[in-house]
């Protein structure tokens, strides 16, 4: 069966095509998605961004310098300053005269002890007294022998006067009379021989009176009374002439080369917070092979506080000297010893051992370790690491000097 279309001019025909128009809607659904995307994207890498820069200072105080952060540190160049050499020293406190004090005769029991350690005397003074009963009669007995002897030589001088009236008479003759001189020297003789041994004897009673031999403070007493003393004894006492102390300081040798007599110290003894000024007296002309150390001796006067046998601390003012002066904030110490840490050519960190000199709100001497054109780092604190990479920064003048 046949069928005929056919279309009038009037008339349109539209097609639509569906599965174009889902395509379409498919596509645009895929770009909103991928426009979404990429804005979430760009978001957290800005977020992430920001996080980093804050975390940044954080990273660099703390000092890993790991996940590619380098951290920041200040540091400073201390160069040469002139700064007053000042040489601390440790030692012994003592007497500068420490005298001891004996029996000067043959000795015997102390009968009395008059002074005590503490006690101030003088030259003369009497410190003890040792039995004398024996001595006493010995010199009783020998100046009963002097006042004999001083007869016999009386009697003799008579004879030769009467001897010499009668040789011009010719009752006695020339060789008689040469006799009793004779005799009448040799009585003169006996005496002054029975007079020295008196002398003797009372100068060995004397002896036994313990005297002091000069003025000062008695720092020991080592006998009692009843005790038997000699001249093998010991001392009896110790005495420090005029009161006079003394620091014994030991130093090396290169710092003794520095010291010379007259030079200003101050000495500080154990438990206490303020210093005894002094003067360097005494440098000792030999090292001790041993110690490689040299005694340097400081007078001091007399303090209550300072007693001999006690430790001290000493600084002597050696001049002046160039030397890098440091902040104290800069230095570091552990069981090794003092230390500072320095950033080489590389920008690494390195340890650097160093001895320190005088410290003052100035700063901090630093005596051997470093030249003065290292770059320290300014407050190292526990974070940085020797071989860790940093990335310094030179501190100002402004904030070096608040530093220190």
């Amino acid at each position: 069966m046949n069928r005929e279309t056919s279309f009038n001019s009037s008339e349109t025909l539209i097609v639509v095509d569906r599965s174009k128009r889902r395509r379409n809607l498919i596509v645009g659904v895929v770009v909103i998605a991928v426009v979404a995307i990429a804005l979430m994207l760009a978001m957290s890498m800005n977020r992430a961004k920001k996080a980093a820069t804050a975390g940044g200072g954080a990273t660099a105080a703390a000092g890993s310098g790991k996940g590619g952060q380098v951290p920041t540190v200040t540091v400073i160049v201390p160069g040469q300053s002139a700064v007053g050499r000042v040489i601390t020293a440790s030692g012994a406190l003592a007497a500068r005269r420490d005298q001891p004090i004996g029996v000067a005769g043959v000795g015997g029991r102390v009968t009395r002890v008059l002074v005590d350690a503490g006690s101030w005397v003088h030259a003369g003074q009497v410190l003890a007294t040792i039995d004398r009963s024996v001595q006493v009669q010995q010199a009783a007995q020998l100046a009963a022998q002097v006042e004999a002897a001083r007869a016999n030589a009386a009697l003799a001088q008579s004879n030769l006067d009467r001897a010499q009236g009668l040789v011009a008479g010719g009752f006695v003759s020339k060789a008689d009379l040469d006799a009793k001189r004779a005799t009448r020297d040799a009585a003169a003789a006996q005496v002054r021989v029975a007079q020295a041994q008196l002398g003797a004897t009372r100068a060995q009673i004397g002896q036994l009176n313990v005297l002091a031999p000069t003025n000062g403070l008695i720092l020991s007493r080592n006998v009692e009374v009843g005790q038997i003393v000699g001249p093998s004894a010991g001392g009896m006492f110790r005495l420090a002439l005029g009161g006079e102390m003394e620091m014994r300081a030991s130093l090396s040798q290169g710092d003794l080369t520095a010291v010379h007599t007259g030079m200003a110290a101050s000495v500080t003894p154990l438990g206490l917070d303020r210093p005894v000024a002094g003067t360097v007296w005494q440098v000792a002309p030999v090292i001790d092979p041993q110690s490689r150390q040299g005694e340097v001796r400081i007078a001091i006067p007399y303090a209550a506080s300072i007693r001999p046998g006690g430790f001290a601390e000493a600084k002597i003012m050696a001049g002046s000297t160039t030397a890098p002066l440091l902040p104290q904030s800069a230095m570091l110490s552990d069981a090794q010893g003092n230390y500072v840490y320095v950033i080489n050519a590389k920008k690494v960190v390195e340890r650097r051992p160093i001895k320190i000199g005088e410290v003052s709100d100035a700063g901090v001497t630093v005596v051997s370790g470093l030249t003065g054109g290292e770059a320290v780092v300014l407050s190292a604190g526990p974070f940085l690491n020797p071989g860790q990479k940093v990335n310094p920064v030179r501190a100002a003048a402004s904030a070096a000097t608040s530093a220190r």
